[in-house]
């Protein structure tokens, strides 16, 4: 978390869900089908519309531990839009409102599992890089999605803060999960912004039988 973004402490309902790993300012589809998600939504449709988007963490030795553990960050997402399906599912629209750090898991009674968690205040859109990081950012997205086979409208991207360019490649880049985390982890922007670089130059790498890097 950031050395110097105001925090605050507040109870969050929480989704662990591996791979879906959301940030500030993006948006997130979700098709909630579980029961247990199901009362999740219907409560923080009620409360504050917030649902902290976290990715559970297998530690050595704790593989079959139920319910899993979590990894320390995650993000708190705000439905934007909601759509009640049969059988009570959900379709549902998160918009990343700010990362957060968890503090204990609470004793609770609800089916989904809540946490304390330090809510960072950080104001993404306020980040800035500087102008040959920015340089080197887009130069090496270029690169990425021209190996990947992505189309891609460089003149809109060109339009988009430095925020939302750097959490718009972490979330939406073909990754794997531990990078993602370690995305969503790193702070300030500046920081973030060159770990987007160095994984799409590994990830731009072809390994494995599947023909993929990893860094699992």
């Amino acid at each position: 978390m950031g050395e110097t973004a105001p925090l605050t402490i507040q109870r969050i309902a929480i989704f662990p869900l591996t791979g879906a790993v959301l940030f500030p300012g993006l948006h997130l589809p979700l098709h909630i089908f579980e029961p247990r998600y199901s009362a999740m939504v219907q409560e923080v449709l009620a409360r504050d519309r917030q649902i902290g988007m976290i990715q559970p963490r297998q530690l050595p030795g704790e593989e079959d531990r139920e319910p899993p553990a979590l990894y320390d960050v995650g993000c708190v997402g705000r439905i934007v839009d909601v759509e009640a399906l049969d059988e009570g599912r959900f379709n549902l629209v998160l918009e990343g409102v700010a990362r957060f750090r968890v503090r204990r898991e609470l004793d609770v009674t609800t089916p989904f599992r809540q946490v304390e968690a330090e809510i960072e205040l950080e104001a993404e859109d306020e980040a800035v890089l500087a102008s040959i990081e920015r340089a080197s950012l887009e130069r090496e997205a270029k690169r990425f999605a021209a190996r990947q086979g992505y189309v891609v409208d460089w003149d809109s991207v060109g339009q988009l803060d430095d925020a939302t360019l750097v959490n718009g490649i972490a979330q939406v880049a073909p990754f794997d999960a531990a990078a993602k985390q370690a995305l969503l982890e790193a702070s300030p922007i500046d920081a973030r912004a060159e770990l987007v670089v160095q994984l799409m130059q590994f990830f731009g790498r072809f390994d494995g039988d599947d023909g993929r890097a990893t860094l699992q």
